[in-house]
C-alpha cells in the first residue's frame, strides 16, 4: 500500500508502461502518494482498497474497458475519474461521463493539461460530502428577480433539491452526475438568462460565474457533452426542447415555456 502523500492518495489504471510513469510523475509532482494498476481488475482493487482521491483510467485496458472500471468502482467509491482516451469522438466521450467519469483528457495530452484537469475537479463538491450551501452560487448580478434562494427550484414536471442534491422527472427519480446536477442547477436558478458554455464550467467547478478563470476549449467542450448527456435523460427532442434550449453561438438557457 502506498504511503499517504500530503494530498491523499491516487490510482493510476493504464496499461502502456510508459504513460503509467508519465502520470505516475505528474500526479506525485501534485503532491499525491501514487499506486498504479496494468489492468482494469488489478485498478478495481487498488481504488477499493485505498480509497483515493482521483483515479486516472484509461479506456483501452487488456480485461475489461475503463467504462466498466468506472461503473465498478462508482458502486462502491466517489474518487474522482479522469478518463484517459485515445479517440475523440463523441460517442466515447459521452459512455465515460456516463459511465461516472467527472472529466476527460484525449491522448496524447501534456503533463500540465492533465495537472489543470485535476484542480479543477479537486474545487468541485463530492456529492456524498456536499453541504447544503456548496451547490452552485449564483452572484447577485445573476440572481433573477423571482429566485429566492429556496432549495427546490423546478420547471414544469421537473423538480431539483439543491440543499438534498436530489432530481425527479415526473414524479421519478432521476440519477444525475454532479456535472450534470450543477449545469442543471445554474439553468433553474436563472430561468430568464442565457448562460455560456463558460459560465456553466464553473458552474460545475463550483466557483461563482465572475471569478475571472478563464475557461478552455476542454471546458467548452465538456459542458456540451455533460449537457448532451443530461438531455437524454430529461428525455428531451433536440428539435423541441422542453427543459434545456440551445443558443447558438452563446450557450444554453432553460426553456422559455415549461412542459406541461
Amino acid at each position: 500500500m502506498a504511503e499517504i502523500g500530503a494530498r491523499g492518495t491516487a490510482v493510476v489504471i493504464e496499461d502502456d508502461a510508459d504513460i503509467r510513469y508519465l502520470l505516475e510523475v505528474t500526479l506525485g509532482q501534485a503532491g499525491f502518494a501514487v499506486t498504479t494498476a496494468g489492468s482494469g481488475q488489478e485498478g478495481v482493487d487498488a481504488v477499493r482498497e485505498l480509497q483515493p482521491v482521483i483515479t486516472t483510467l484509461d479506456i483501452s485496458l487488456p480485461d475489461f474497458d475503463g467504462f466498466e472500471v468506472a461503473r465498478r468502482v462508482r458502486a462502491f467509491s466517489d474518487t474522482y475519474i479522469l478518463m484517459l482516451t485515445g479517440r475523440a469522438e463523441e460517442i466515447d466521450t459521452l459512455l465515460g461521463l456516463d459511465a461516472g467519469a467527472d472529466d476527460y483528457v484525449t491522448k496524447p495530452f501534456r503533463p500540465r493539461e492533465v495537472r489543470a484537469r485535476i484542480e479543477a475537479m479537486l474545487r468541485r463538491p463530492r456529492a456524498a460530502a456536499a453541504a447544503p450551501d456548496s451547490t452552485v452560487p449564483v452572484p447577485a448580478a445573476a440572481q433573477p428577480a423571482d429566485d429566492d434562494g429556496a432549495s427546490v427550484l423546478g420547471h414544469g414536471d421537473l423538480r431539483l433539491d439543491r440543499d438534498a442534491r436530489v432530481v425527479s422527472l415526473g414524479g421519478q427519480p432521476l440519477e444525475l452526475t454532479r456535472s450534470e446536477f450543477d449545469i442543471l442547477t445554474a439553468l433553474l436558478a436563472n430561468p430568464r438568462r442565457v448562460l455560456t458554455k463558460a459560465q456553466l464550467a464553473r458552474a460545475v467547478w463550483s466557483d461563482s460565474y465572475d471569478t475571472g478563470v478563464e475557461a478552455t476549449e476542454a471546458d467548452r467542450r465538456s459542458v456540451e457533452v455533460h449537457v448532451a448527456n443530461l438531455r437524454r435523460k430529461l428525455g428531451e427532442d433536440a428539435s423541441r426542447p422542453r427543459y434545456v434550449e440551445t443558443v447558438r453561438g452563446v450557450g444554453y438557457r432553460l426553456a422559455l415555456s415549461a412542459p406541461s
